[in-house]
């Protein structure tokens, strides 16, 4: 089904209406085609060896780089957001800390129905397309991808963050055969001469616009495969168990970013419950309890209770 220009820019209209109807709160489109300067700035990050144990990012490459290789006839990347930041925080004083997008439900499976949602709306308004629907997963370069549908800018922290809505978000995509008009208008850089990321995270992981993973306390306490933190930690992982929010918590564009309204992405009772005490008695039946169906679930009971375990070593 040919669509002319002027329906192009009708149907464009109507893709982001349906979005924010599901819930998104920002919408964009880009181009499929090769991400040229991310591509780049990749293979550099690449080859100072700053992903550490992430060897999946090493893979399909290609791919992660033209966004034409993950669709057959692949022609607009349609991309949202999706708010996270809760309405209300876990208790942090005497307590471990989990990073907030862990707090309820698996993300990926929530975002991911929103967006199947969005494309049968497409597809009622044209016909049937060779479309895929992806959040954080296969081989997506997701923040630049964004960055092009013009949803907002990449701070020095590394995230994407959005002018109305802060970087507390999801980002999802569906890459389709469908000629779209893309949103030539990207958002310029708004850091300024603002360190305040770089200034607060305790294990110096970042430096402007890059952010070295073996440092990073979301990565170490997530992807590091090792059985055993390294002692160079020692006294500055501030209390996290999964994730790290430090980066995101001290961006001024966070100050005033509304809640969530997703019931999915609010926390158990039992979560809430939970004390240092009982984080360092937890044990696999527990940990099923709190997270069956939940981010961490994904990282395991091995990755958490290590991770317990280095925190509570620095106390004795």
């Amino acid at each position: 089904m040919p669509i002319h220009a002027l329906q192009r820019e009708q149907l464009n209209d109507r893709i982001k209406t349906e979005a924010k109807k599901l819930g998104f709160f920002a919408c964009g489109i880009s181009k499929a085609g090769f991400l040229n300067e991310d591509a780049e700035h990749v293979e550099n990050w690449l080859k100072k060896g700053m992903q550490g144990d992430m060897q999946y990012l090493e893979r399909n490459r290609e791919k992660r780089y033209d966004a034409s290789r993950l669709v057959e006839n692949a022609r607009s990347v349609i991309s949202v957001l999706f708010n996270y930041f809760p309405p209300a925080k876990l208790p942090e004083k005497g307590h471990y800390k989990i990073s907030k997008y862990a707090y309820g439900k698996d993300y990926h499976y929530i975002v991911k129905q929103k967006l199947a949602l969005l494309l049968e709306k497409i597809e009622a308004l044209t016909e049937k397309r060779e479309a895929r629907i992806f959040v954080d997963s296969a081989p997506v370069l997701d923040r630049a991808a964004a960055w092009r549908a013009g949803l907002g800018f990449i701070g020095k922290n590394t995230m994407l963050i959005s002018r109305k809505g802060g970087s507390f978000f999801f980002i999802g995509h569906i890459i389709l055969d469908l000629a779209l008009t893309p949103d030539t208008e990207t958002v310029a850089n708004y850091c300024g001469s603002c360190t305040q990321c770089i200034d607060a995270c305790p294990t110096g992981a970042l430096s402007a616009f890059e952010l070295d993973a073996r440092k990073c306390i979301s990565y170490l306490t997530i992807e590091y495969r090792g059985e055993k933190i390294p002692d160079e930690f020692q006294g500055k992982w501030k209390q996290w168990i999964f994730g790290c929010d430090i980066c995101q918590d001290v961006c001024p564009w966070n100050l005033n970013v509304r809640p969530h309204n997703e019931p999915a992405f609010e926390p158990s009772k039992l979560l809430v419950s939970m004390q240092k005490t009982s984080w360092e008695s937890l044990n696999k039946p527990t940990f099923k309890k709190l997270f069956k169906g939940t981010a961490v679930e994904r990282t395991g009971f091995k990755k958490l209770r290590r991770n317990i375990d280095f925190l509570s070593s620095e106390a004795s």
